[in-house]
């Protein structure tokens, strides 16, 4: 039921006392925080309207036990309802993938995807095979593959007498399937083989791009890197993915399963990322269990003090780089994607997560009295658009209480996908390795 007008008579019971989530505070020099962090006390408003909100659950039929709350800003934690729970978390695993992947490699890290010739040219013709070395990116769509074409024949390349192909890690389109992914690959040479899908996406490329028309005699296959130890491959080109700050943006925005698992393994497999995503964050051991990258499936579980230290560490190590939460996550009244239909407060930074089962929230909430307010929300139950209002009724009612107001300057994006140095498919990606040589 809505939240509504709270009307809270307040007792006088003894408060116990609560850890704060991953936050230490020589680490922590986040210039934002220093304005209202000290002396920061426990708000009776802010626990009676989250008690309200867990009660209204309850009378809705919903078990007590199987919601977790955690309400934290700065250093202290304002209130709380089983924080310290380990709970089925849905996406808001991809949470830990984020920080694992920050912990791994840069921000402004590449997974590049070679091109090369196998064969001799002449008049444009490759008599031989293109072969391409993939690495993982998650990220290779529609835009990345028509340009990547585009170059080739920039290159000289007009026609493969033989196949394509593909070595190593390699996914487009975010497609489950191998086969599916080669088959994409092959369509998007070539404007005359294009899908609807694939002329959707070149229209979102600025006016003027080319559409290719690079003729592959044969097919698209996969093969193992052993047989391509022995083959003198020409490599002319190397692709340079978007960087990792703006993979894992798109990868929260629209919650991509399939990108999320991708990083897990790149990083190492979901034990990796259960690892880095602990000591990243100075979990207590056990207040995470992962099985996956993607949050798949009730056996991954966190509780939601562990969610919020997680977002307070991804935090941490964006800020070092003038970068914020706002900047991996979606933020409310700009980004689409899972937040589309949802009603929060506007340049909240947030994550969704969502099961059969299970919807969750955590992010960032800005406020005016007390600035970011760091939230976690973890909620099962079946009737799922109902708890998504009721988790943003709360925050509403948590904003209004301390102040309407947008996050501050270094909380708020720089990372705008489409946008700059983060479209897809931008031409500067594709440098030349080699120029190709005619005979």
């Amino acid at each position: 039921m809505p939240l509504g007008v709270l009307s809270v008579i307040f007792g006088t019971g003894e408060l116990r006392p609560l850890q704060p989530s991953g936050l230490n505070a020589a680490a922590l020099q986040i210039e934002w925080q220093s304005p209202w962090v000290a002396g920061l006390s426990r708000d009776p408003v802010v626990e009676a309207i989250v008690a309200d909100y867990v009660a209204g659950l309850q009378r809705q039929g919903w078990s007590v036990p199987d919601q977790g709350v955690w309400i934290q800003v700065g250093q202290s934690v304002i209130t709380e309802h089983r924080g310290d729970v380990p709970m089925p978390a849905a996406s808001l695993t991809k949470l830990a993938t984020t920080l694992a992947a920050l912990d791994t490699w840069p921000l402004d890290h590449r997974f590049e995807t070679l091109v090369g010739l196998n064969g001799t040219v002449q008049n444009g013709v490759l008599d031989g095979d293109l072969v391409i070395q993939g690495s993982g990116d998650p990220l290779f769509v529609w835009e990345e593959g028509i340009v990547l074409a585009n170059r080739l024949q920039e290159l000289g390349i007009q026609r493969v007498t033989g196949d394509v192909l593909v070595s190593g890690s390699f996914t487009m389109n975010f497609e489950e399937n191998l086969n599916d992914s080669l088959t994409a690959l092959k369509q998007v040479m070539s404007a005359s083989s294009w899908t609807r899908e694939t002329r959707q996406a070149y229209a979102t490329l600025p006016p003027g791009t080319p559409q290719p028309s690079l003729q592959i005699d044969g097919g698209a296959r996969w093969v193992p890197a052993a047989e391509l130890e022995n083959v003198a491959v020409n490599w002319v080109i190397r692709h340079q993915s978007l960087p990792l700050v703006a993979i894992l943006k798109a990868m929260n925005i629209y919650s991509n399963n399939v990108m999320a698992e991708m990083v897990a393994q790149l990083v190492g497999g979901p034990g990796q990322v259960m690892a880095k995503a602990t000591a990243a964050a100075d979990l207590p051991i056990g207040e995470i269990s992962l099985v996956n990258g993607s949050g798949l499936g009730t056996d991954n579980q966190m509780s939601a003090r562990a969610v919020v230290a997680m977002t307070v560490a991804i935090q941490r190590v964006l800020s070092t780089q003038s970068y914020s939460v706002a900047d991996v996550l979606p933020v409310a009244g700009e980004d689409i994607g899972t937040l589309i239909d949802r009603r929060l407060p506007a340049t909240a930074a947030v994550k969704t997560g969502t099961l059969a089962e299970v919807s969750a929230l955590a992010g960032m909430l800005p406020t005016a009295e007390r600035g970011p307010v760091w939230f976690a929300i973890i909620n099962k139950g079946w009737a799922l658009p109902d708890l998504r209002s009721q988790q943003d009724q709360l925050l509403q009612a948590i904003q209004a209480h301390w102040g309407v107001a947008d996050a501050p300057a270094d909380l708020r994006p720089k990372v705008v996908m489409q946008t700059g140095a983060f479209r897809y498919g931008d031409p500067s990606r594709n440098q030349v390795a080699q120029e190709v040589t005619s005979e």
